[in-house]
C-alpha cells in the first residue's frame, strides 16, 4: 500500500466481484434490448470499461466530460460540461455511469440534460455511493457500493488527477502529500 492511503476500503477482488454482480443484474434489466452506455469521464472510465466486459447485450458506449470536483477533495456544486455537444440518444435505452455518487450534483445535471435527448429509458449506475444528504435529491438504479463521506481514490477515481490506476479504492491521506 502506498503511504499516500490511510486505509484499503474496498480491495480489488471486493471490487471486481461486485461488478460481476451488478452486470448480472443489468444484463436481466435489458435482456433482449441494445443499450448504449454512457460514461462519465475521466472517474468512470476504468468501471466502465469492467463492467462492460461483463454485459451480453449489443451496446454503444458514449463518453460525457464533466467535472464538479475540480482539483479539490469536495465538490465544488457547480457541473461543468467540458464536452457540449451529447450523443445522438433519442429513442435509445440508456445506462448513465459515474464513478461515484456525492452531493448528487453531477448525476441529476447529467441526467436531465440525457433525458431532455428524448430517450427511450435512462438508469444509472455508480460504482460508489457516499451515505450522505444530497445537495440534489437523487439515487442511483445500480449501486456498486454505500460509503461513509470519506475522499476516496483509486479504480478511476482521483485526487488532482492522480490515482485512478490503483487497483483498489483507499481513503486518501492528505496528510502525506
Amino acid at each position: 500500500m502506498r503511504k499516500e492511503i490511510q486505509k484499503i476500503l474496498l480491495s480489488e477482488s471486493e471490487v471486481r466481484d461486485r461488478i460481476t454482480t451488478l452486470a448480472t443484474t443489468i444484463n436481466k434489466r435489458y435482456e433482449g434490448q441494445e443499450l448504449v452506455v454512457v460514461m462519465l469521464l475521466k472517474g468512470a472510465i476504468i468501471f466502465t470499461a469492467d463492467i462492460c466486459r461483463h454485459l451480453e447485450m449489443p451496446l454503444q458506449i458514449e463518453c460525457l466530460n464533466v467535472a464538479s470536483y475540480h482539483g479539490g477533495t469536495e465538490s465544488s456544486g457547480q457541473v461543468e460540461f467540458l464536452d457540449r455537444k451529447l450523443p445522438d440518444l433519442a429513442g435509445k435505452n440508456v445506462l448513465l455511469v459515474d464513478d461515484i455518487l456525492d452531493t448528487g450534483l453531477t448525476l441529476s445535471a447529467v441526467s436531465r440534460e440525457v433525458q431532455a435527448l428524448g430517450v427511450n429509458s435512462l438508469k444509472t449506475c455508480v460504482l460508489l455511493a457516499k451515505n450522505k444528504t444530497r445537495t440534489e435529491e437523487v439515487n442511483a438504479d445500480y449501486v456498486g457500493f454505500e460509503i461513509e463521506n470519506e475522499f476516496v481514490v483509486g479504480y478511476g477515481l482521483d485526487y488532482q488527477g492522480l490515482y485512478r490506476n490503483l487497483p483498489y479504492i483507499g481513503i486518501l491521506n492528505v496528510e502525506n502529500l
